[in-house]
């Protein structure tokens, strides 16, 4: 999309595209944090529980509980991508070329933007608010997505620049990018949150679009180099990576890390993400998928610590 590449030539060292700056975290890294959450992500997981964070541009989001049916967003639409009746709003997304005309006028903020340009020294200024409670808590400030590594070298910036203020860092990431782009990342980062979503590359593949090779192959590096800690984090689906099996595989390979690798956090599927889904114009593909059973984790993780493994679960 031309859009997308546009807003990829606008992106540098300096000037990031960030969707939300999530104050008070306590599941993104150890102590209370703040998680910067970049947009663009060249994974396309099924059970993602942000998508406004896939693609590398602002676009908007609806809340039409909060539409007052003026028709101002009817009106400037230069797609008339948009209808308004006294019952409703209809948007066709098909029509949509997020020129974001529609969120400028909207009185009521029933049509907002989602992903806004900002420089390295703004993200801090939001996030160095909390310093006091990162003290406290032996916190700090992790960067997360979407995955971060699209604007690596944004990403870059900002672990550093926080470093330098003291703060502990984290990056949340999916380890899909060339080594040395992550190497240089990993650079200005204390914690490495490193999504492993199947041992098995094909299936990996035919769920998120991408193999797992390289994955699986940057991590063993970042294990191997030792300066940064490693949480794996294992989202846990119904039906795709549930299996004793498939946990086994899971603590074999961790077992091969070594030391850095502190321990596997499970993250069971929910739906809290759906809303996200209709009001960016999709339909959730996961929305027939239970969630996994707290019986279920519960003999997974009983399975993980068997296994010489540190786990816990994250909500």
């Amino acid at each position: 999309m031309e859009a997308e590449k546009e807003c990829a030539s606008s992106l540098n060292d300096d000037r990031g595209i960030v969707f939300n700056i999530q104050r008070f975290s306590v599941h993104d890294g150890p102590g209370i944090r703040s998680t910067v959450f970049l947009k663009g992500c060249p994974l396309r997981c099924p059970w993602c529980q942000n998508p406004e964070s896939i693609k590398n541009m602002a676009e908007i989001i609806v809340r039409d509980v909060k539409c007052i049916k003026c028709a101002k967003c009817a009106s400037i639409c230069p797609q008339e991508a948009i209808s308004v009746t006294q019952e409703e709003r209809l948007i066709d997304w098909a029509k949509c070329d997020y020129c974001l005309k529609c969120a400028e006028v909207c009185p009521s903020k029933s049509i907002e933007v989602s992903g806004e340009y900002r420089t390295v020294d703004e993200v801090l200024q939001e996030v160095m608010k909390d310093s006091s409670y990162y003290r406290r808590s032996s916190g700090g400030m992790t960067v997360s997505g979407g995955e971060p590594l699209v604007q690596w070298r944004f990403t870059r910036s900002l672990l550093q620049k926080a470093r330098a203020k003291g703060l502990h860092t984290a990056l949340d990431t999916t380890g899909y990018a060339n080594w040395e782009v992550l190497d240089e990342v990993l650079n200005h980062t204390s914690l490495a949150l490193y999504d492993v979503k199947h041992i098995d590359s094909a299936k990996h593949k035919e769920a998120t679009g991408v193999p797992n090779e390289r994955i699986l192959e940057n991590l063993e590096k970042t294990a191997r180099k030792g300066r940064t800690k490693i949480w794996i984090r294992y989202p846990v689906i119904s039906g795709f990576n549930d299996s004793e099996e498939e946990l086994k595989e899971l603590c074999r390979f961790a077992r091969t890390l070594g030391q850095t690798v502190e321990k596997i956090s499970l993250l069971p599927f929910h739906k809290f993400g759906e809303l996200k889904y209709c009001a960016t114009g999709k339909t959730s593909p996961y929305q027939d998928v239970p969630p996994c059973s707290e019986e279920q984790i519960g003999e997974l993780k009983r399975l993980i610590e068997t296994n010489g493994l540190k786990v816990d679960v994250r909500r």
